[in-house]
């Protein structure tokens, strides 16, 4: 992550050194907050923002789902993310909005407390790192299980609920492999720490269902379509974990991951140990969409 010259607070910007909130804020105390991943890509026809409006929309609907009230509404951040980007002039960024209690109450319950709204944007490279991206990276079955319906809302990108995804991706760094991929209380496929998953065998494509405990991705949902669209079969299922093992291909997909292939499950290798035929239409279609250069898709750009 490198530092920008600003961040938007709460309808004001203010240097980036002097974005701050207080020690005892509850979001920082309990994780009460719900927040964005998002994408501006340098385009030919200048700096786009990936589908601004729909991440906006979700970051309304988690909030909704964790009763945090809203002070901005999701056309109004779209116009910050906008400005925001022109001020710092940052032609490519990854942008992080985010909502969250702040100063009040102390105890369990944040009522009465104040809301605050803030978002960065700053450069960042590929999540899993180039290499990654073009060769692939190593993964294993975390013995951590997803955050389930029962407990909290995996639907909804609550800032408190990712402890668990910290808790699977440290624990695969510690074991030597790249990501971790998680399982539900089921012991059916979910996603990675922080992005989906889908598989391929015999040229069809899975991916774990809302009701395996997935975030609905943005990016899943353009990957989806796309393939769809390129007449390649795409299914939203329950995914045993030995899918994982017997699949020609697997990738992730993720606002910061984008479009990046599985070469090892467990010490298993996947298909030829190499990105296959769909994984790479997968990454070429998505890349050609947030360049602008995919007609059909052009609505899913917002330029600044």
């Amino acid at each position: 992550m490198e530092p920008a010259s600003h961040i938007w607070s709460d309808g004001e910007f203010v240097s980036w050194d002097d974005a701050t909130v207080h020690f005892l804020s509850h979001a920082l105390q309990y994780g009460t907050g719900v927040f964005e991943g998002i994408r501006a890509y340098d385009t030919p026809e200048g700096t786009a923002v990936f589908r601004l409006h729909d991440h906006m929309v979700r970051m309304e609907a988690s909030a909704r789902a964790y009763a945090i009230p809203m002070t901005y509404t999701a056309d109004e951040l779209d116009q910050a993310c906008l400005e925001l980007l022109r001020v710092t002039k940052l032609e490519s960024a990854y942008i992080r909005p985010q909502v969250f209690y702040g100063l009040g109450a102390i105890g369990i319950n944040p009522a009465g407390t104040d809301v605050h709204t803030m978002m960065g944007a700053f450069s960042f490279g590929s999540y899993l790192g180039e290499e990654g991206v073009a060769k692939g990276i190593t993964t294993m079955v975390s013995s951590w299980r997803r955050i389930s319906h029962t407990s909290l809302i995996p639907t909804a990108k609550g800032s408190g609920g990712y402890l668990n995804s910290v808790l699977a991706k440290q624990e695969a760094v510690r074991a030597g492999y790249d990501e971790a991929i998680m399982l539900n209380d089921g012991g059916s496929v979910s996603e990675g720490s922080g992005m989906n998953l889908f598989t391929v065998s015999n040229g069809v494509v899975n991916t774990p269902s809302v009701s395996s405990g997935i975030l609905e991705g943005i990016t899943r949902n353009s990957v989806i379509n796309l393939l769809r669209n390129e007449r390649v079969e795409v299914r939203e299922i329950e995914l045993a974990r030995g899918a994982l093992y017997t699949a020609d291909e697997v990738f992730f997909t993720g606002t910061a991951a984008e479009v990046t292939p599985i070469r090892e499950i467990d010490g298993r290798t996947v298909g030829s140990g190499e990105p296959g035929p769909i994984t790479r239409k997968a990454q070429d279609l998505f890349a050609a969409a947030v360049a602008g250069k995919l007609d059909d898709y052009k609505h899913w750009l917002t330029f600044v």
